[in-house]
């Protein structure tokens, strides 16, 4: 085990067992999260609970009703390749697995069952479901050490596989920097979805760089070109467009999101979720 992974290890599990202690993931779920039964609306409750199909089709709102269940399915599933290998090194990748890593140690400190599933372009690793802290940190290690640069993965595929590896309903978290488009929905109609967006500074706000060889991360293409304020606001035009696009998803799904820059604590983002 690096040194890298064994210090980020003891501060994910030194936030959660701290700075995490009361922020139970049961209440991302509100009531409970087992399907029971569909009801008419009544004045006071929940809107989020509505369902907007049924509602649609029957002329009237419609609740979902939640059993209580004690014991929560997690899931925390990450969507990687060279994307999230940028600038100077990888550190999207580090800051990915401080994520996903904290939500491992949370689960685990709850009491719930924790499954960790990462797509790479040439493998899946998979987590049993588990409470215990030896997958955990293999689920971790797998984050930090796999090689990223030059691989592409399918997120349509993957998320596709990923529902069908499911068959409990669960809390799953997303995790990737979300730059092509995902689509979550066919997740968000039998689970609860949050997304977790991880992005760096430079990527959001590009330097002005002249005559340069552009390098794609995901594969062997290069570009000589001249990377100058043009450059910059058609890249910030249509980065702006997939996010705009991503937002609008999210919302249509009732899916949650936080953005974590890579020059921020994971925890403290994290954190805005159970509040």
């Amino acid at each position: 085990m690096t040194t890298v992974l064994k210090a980020l290890q003891l501060k994910a599990r030194h936030q959660v067992y701290t700075l995490l202690s009361g922020h139970n993931l049961s209440k991302l779920h509100g009531e409970g999260y087992d399907f029971s039964e569909l009801r008419e609306y009544q004045s006071g409750d929940d809107i989020r609970k509505i369902n907007w199909t049924i509602s649609a089709k029957l002329g009237k709102p419609y609740i979902k009703e939640l059993h209580a269940n004690r014991e929560l399915s997690i899931v925390v599933c990450a969507l990687m390749d060279g994307s999230l290998y940028f600038g100077s090194g990888n550190a999207k990748q580090v800051k990915l697995t401080e994520a996903a890593t904290v939500l491992a140690y949370a689960a685990e400190q709850n009491g719930d069952l924790f499954t960790g599933i990462t797509y790479m372009q040439d493998k899946t690793h998979e987590t049993p479901p588990t409470k215990q802290l030896y997958h955990i940190e293999k689920f971790s290690q797998t984050l930090l050490e796999s090689p990223l640069l030059g691989t592409k993965i399918d997120s349509r595929l993957s998320i596709q596989n990923l529902f069908q590896r499911l068959h409990k309903p669960s809390l799953v978290f997303v995790l990737g920097d979300f730059l092509e488009e995902v689509d979550l929905s066919i997740l968000a109609q039998k689970h609860e979805v949050i997304a977790i967006i991880i992005r760096d500074r430079e990527e959001m706000s590009p330097k002005k760089l002249g005559e340069v060889t552009l390098h794609s991360p995901q594969d062997d293409r290069k570009m000589d070109t001249y990377f100058g304020k043009r450059s910059i606001q058609k890249y910030l035009a249509k980065l702006q467009e997939n996010d705009d696009k991503l937002m609008a998803h999210f919302s249509r799904y009732d899916i949650r999101y936080v953005t974590i820059y890579t020059d921020e604590d994971a925890v403290g983002k994290l954190i805005t979720l159970f509040l």
